[in-house]
């Protein structure tokens, strides 16, 4: 078989565009991959790191822009942290409650993960003012959610459209502890308030409709916070005013990055690619439930634990799909894995209904909106519902012109599309991909045969 031609072509705009072309006699992914270090744990490793006593030392980092976004605003608060590679990096914590006052604004870049968890630390660090504020995605979407609570807890922070949207203002204060029914499950949600609850007298306990990804919980309690959860409430409570020590943290492969790959495997006929070093945390897991129900042929490989989170090598290999209906408990499970599965319904017989993830709408992009409409390009048949969409697959896809719309994930998603379509697809501002996998374009160049 031969290779696609893939290109990447920076514009003079600086923007990227990526270039794929499907020979007409078809490709195969083939070999072993190593995906980049799970965003969630970084962010927490440096934040948890900064906010410790003594020296954290983390091995595996993702080096994206996100978590770059969010060693920068933890320096600038008085943490030493190296420069960031995926050896080794070492953060000399400050201790909890001990901020500086930052001389310049904080921002957070496009990395809702970053000024969300940090406003929660941020509002209980007392007599200190800050400014947070972030790129033109990060500034439009919905900062109310974790607001609403921190005001509850006596938090004062101002912003725009009646304190929902950043930049945020905020002066810190000594809290009050509270018991917070979320009314959505959301990690940054139950994170923010946690790292809220740390450096506050009492018991902080979020309660959430279902359970969301269990990483902040874990690695909390690794650092020495009293944490304790009850999975049938579905709640989890921090009790303020332990110490945190550094640790050492090893972060595994992230498994949103390993979606693309699965489900690349999945689509593209004859191929068999082995995802190594994958985090299979079960709060995390949903995207391997979703290919199962598709039946696809998915086995975990070399089971263990590394530093309490759970982990595993994915073998994939192309099967043929079929469709099913994605909901409820499992969307916090999947929620950022959607995109990617949209591709896979695709070429999935049958129709595909996805809902109760309206969430979608206000991530860096609206992923309903943007997922439904490029792959239409393409010659999908994708409807948008309210909350997901429903996807009538088995309709060949033809390469075009499609736009990421600067989100990382519609990016990487249409990329693995355009391996199963014909003629040539060029996708607009590819660069996005970078937030969470710098490496994307050479990993695909590397497994096509």
């Amino acid at each position: 078989m031969s290779s696609a031609v893939i290109t990447l072509e920076t514009q003079q705009n600086a923007s990227d565009h990526l270039i794929i072309n499907r020979p007409s006699s078809g490709i195969s992914l083939q070999g072993s991959i190593r995906i980049p270090g799970d965003k969630s744990i970084s962010h927490r490793a440096l934040m948890l790191g900064a906010i410790a006593e003594g020296e954290t030392k983390i091995t595996g980092l993702l080096l994206g822009e996100d978590p770059r976004s969010t060693a920068a605003c933890f320096r600038a608060l008085g943490a030493e942290i190296s420069e960031l590679n995926t050896e080794l990096v070492k953060v000399k914590g400050i201790g909890l409650g001990n901020f500086q006052e930052p001389i310049d604004i904080l921002n957070a870049g496009n990395s809702g993960t970053t000024m969300r968890l940090m406003l929660g630390l941020l509002a209980s660090h007392p007599h200190r003012f800050y400014t947070v504020t972030g790129d033109d995605s990060l500034r439009s979407r919905p900062m109310s959610r974790v607001v609403k609570p921190l005001v509850e807890m006596g938090a004062q922070i101002w912003g725009r459209k009646n304190n929902s949207l950043a930049p945020l203002a905020i002066q810190g204060q000594s809290l009050k502890p509270i018991h917070y029914h979320s009314p959505i499950a959301s990690a940054q949600v139950k994170s923010c308030i946690l790292l809220a609850g740390l450096n506050t007298q009492g018991d902080t306990t979020v309660t959430e409709p279902a359970l969301s990804r269990d990483h902040s919980e874990r690695m909390l309690k690794a650092f020495g916070a009293r944490i304790s959860t009850d999975p049938e409430t579905k709640s989890v409570t921090v009790t303020g005013g332990a110490k945190l020590y550094g640790q050492s943290v090893i972060v595994p492969g992230d498994i949103s990055s390993a979606a693309f790959w699965l489900v690349a495997g999945a689509i593209v006929p004859n191929s068999n690619l082995l995802v190594e070093n994958v985090g299979v945390n079960p709060t995390r897991t949903g995207i391997l439930e979703a290919l199962a129900m598709m039946e696809a042929d998915i086995q975990l490989e070399n089971e263990r634990e590394v530093a309490g989170e759970p982990v595993a090598d994915i073998r994939v290999r192309s099967s043929a799909l079929k469709s099913c209906t994605i909901a409820g408990d499992i969307i916090p499970r999947l929620i950022d894995e959607i995109p990617i599965l949209a591709v896979a319904a695709t070429f999935a017989s049958g129709t595909t209904i996805i809902k109760d993830a309206e969430e979608l709408r206000v991530k860096e992009s609206d992923r309903i909106t943007v997922m439904a409409q490029q792959l239409n390009k393409m010659g999908a048949k994708v409807n948008e519902l309210p909350d997901g969409m429903e996807i009538i697959g088995g309709t060949p896809l033809t390469g075009t012109e499609v736009d990421s719309y600067t989100d990382h994930r519609i990016a990487m998603s249409l990329a693995i599309a355009a391996l199963n379509s014909t003629d040539t697809t060029t996708i607009q501002r590819a660069e996005a991909a970078a937030i969470s996998y710098p490496n994307f374009t050479n990993t695909l160049k590397e497994i096509i045969r």
